[in-house]
C-alpha cells in the first residue's frame, strides 16, 4: 500500500487540500484530531469511511511531505 491509494487532491474538493479518496476528510484535520488526543476508535465511530489502510495513508503522506522538511527555532535566549 501507498499512501496514494488512499490520499489525493482535487482543485473541486476543499480548494485542493489532500483529503482521503471518496471523502472531504482533509489529510490535516485527520491529524488535528490525532494531536487533540482522539483515539482510532473515536475517528472511526466518528467517521466510518475513514478505514485503518485510509489512517495509515494520512500517517505515510504526512511522512513523506515532511522527509526533507527542517524546522529551524531558535530557543528564546538563544542565538
Amino acid at each position: 500500500m501507498t499512501w496514494t491509494d488512499h490520499i489525493h487532491a482535487d482543485p473541486t474538493i476543499l480548494g485542493g487540500k489532500p483529503v482521503i479518496a471518496g471523502s472531504r476528510l482533509a489529510v490535516d484535520f485527520v491529524l488535528g484530531l490525532l494531536a487533540e488526543g482522539w483515539t482510532r476508535e473515536e475517528l472511526r465511530a466518528n467517521y466510518p469511511q475513514l478505514t485503518d489502510e485510509a489512517l495509515r495513508a494520512v500517517f505515510a503522506y504526512a511522512a513523506d511531505a515532511l522527509h526533507d522538511q527542517t524546522l529551524l527555532a531558535l530557543r528564546p535566549g538563544a542565538a
